[in-house]
């Protein structure tokens, strides 16, 4: 078979970039591994889809990319928030915005993203073809094709990677993408994960288990820089058997950039809208109408029902005393633990369980205005298989986006089909 464009991967960006090529009338075969197209998006924002980041500074952007952010810089220019935005509902996908400036579609369905997707491909006129691509066809230092695990040869002076990561490896991300670029002579930052859940120390997280808690904030400190505060946020967060995780835990890993055993402490204030004295005052309040009750009887009101023999056992204070017999001192401590709820951290959970992937293709031998390899002419990257990964908030796929948008074009511009203006 003979195209002009072969895009590997048919997730978030490899669409993006079929239905971006081939409606610029550049041939253009998409080749999917999977039987359906986009499975990761489909479980993105807990089957909502969180389309983008609604921010509309360029700087802003970059911000919300700790690693390789200014590699993005041409990328985004090119395709900014708002332009997803209005990508999608000029496609018949309304969008709504939410709390953190995160975009979901206003039906809430993930398959309305994935279906808009797809539609834009097979529209702009890609061919849609099932297979995995195990061998790049290089000569003479550039790119000639690929080769399927059929044994299909497919011709073309052009292929764009956009194969993902190794996160959620039932999706069809499988590290495809690294074992094509290592053959074309690209280095690996090693793969990692990144918006995981995290494993702690403390037997109490597994009692917990399923308690979620809102409008809570956390600190993060790195202990092995003298108890640097790494990061910090309000939000949502949930106990499992193994330890935390939930919205606030997955954009704090992606902070933890080495991980060591103990290394990283996290700092949960269960009440932050109320200062210590107004805390104490609350306690004393709740103490007063329960005051001939148990101590492990009187916070009801205070915390989840979950929490309570808990918070009791790390008071201190013996959870048969009478509210009338607890001292100053000790509801200062409880003021403390209920400010100072703390974490250690031991392990990330296994990258399959990540949302993203962090590490990938080395930045360093991509063109960033283009997103072509520098080794390896008519040879491009796009989306999570680059070393490039972003806080949780629709900036991942702003990133799939925006970059599967640009090789498109670059690999357009190749052809002759398309002149940038």
């Amino acid at each position: 078979m003979n195209a002009q464009l072969v895009v590997v991967g048919a997730g978030a960006s490899g669409l993006m970039a079929a239905g971006t090529a081939a409606g610029l009338s550049v041939d253009t075969v998409l080749v999917e591994r999977n039987d359906r197209p986009a499975r990761k998006v489909m479980i993105t924002g807990k089957g909502r889809c969180n389309v983008t980041n609604a921010v509309t500074s360029l700087d802003d952007l970059i911000s919300a990319v700790p690693v390789n952010g200014r590699f993005l810089y041409s990328a985004f220019s090119r395709f900014m928030p708002a332009d997803t935005i209005e990508f999608f509902e000029s496609r018949g996908v309304p969008l709504k915005k939410e709390r953190g400036n995160r975009v979901f579609p206003v039906s809430d369905k993930a398959v309305d993203i994935v279906d808009s997707l797809t539609a834009f491909a097979h529209k702009s006129g890609a061919k849609l073809i099932n297979g995995r691509v195990t061998e790049l066809l290089i000569e003479d230092g550039a790119v000639k094709g690929v080769k399927t695990d059929s044994g299909e040869e497919i011709y073309a002076d052009n292929v764009i990677i956009a194969t993902g990561g190794v996160s959620y490896p039932q999706t069809g991300s499988t590290g495809d993408g690294y074992t094509l670029a290592e053959q074309a002579g690209h280095g690996i930052i090693e793969p990692k994960p990144s918006l995981v859940p995290l494993e702690a120390h403390e037997g109490f997280c597994s009692d917990l288990m399923g308690l979620s808690l809102r409008n809570v904030s956390i600190k993060v400190f790195d202990t092995f820089s003298g108890n640097k505060e790494i990061y910090s946020d309000f939000g949502e967060m949930l106990f499992t058997h193994f330890g935390v995780s939930g919205p606030m835990i997955l954009s704090a890993s992606s902070h933890m950039r080495k991980m060591e055993k103990g290394r990283y402490k996290i700092s949960i204030d269960l009440k932050p809208a109320l200062t210590a004295e107004q805390l104490d005052s609350r306690i004393l309040r709740d103490f007063s109408e329960n005051i001939n009750r148990n101590y492990i009887n009187a916070l009801n009101s205070l915390l989840p029902k979950k929490l309570v023999p808990v918070i009791v056992k790390l008071s201190g204070i013996p959870m048969a005393t009478k509210v009338n017999q607890i001292t100053r001192e000790q509801r200062q401590k409880l003021v403390s633990v209920l400010k100072d709820f703390t974490v250690t951290v031991t392990d990330f959970r296994p990258v399959e369980e990540a949302i993203i992937t962090s590490g990938g293709v080395d930045v360093k031998q991509i063109n960033p205005k283009t997103m072509e390899s520098k080794l390896v002419k008519g040879l491009y990257f796009a989306g999570e298989v680059i070393d490039v990964d972003a806080y949780t908030g629709g900036f991942n796929l702003q990133i799939a986006f925006s970059t599967g948008r640009l090789a498109a074009q670059s690999a357009a511009q190749s052809t002759g089909n398309y002149t940038g203006d």
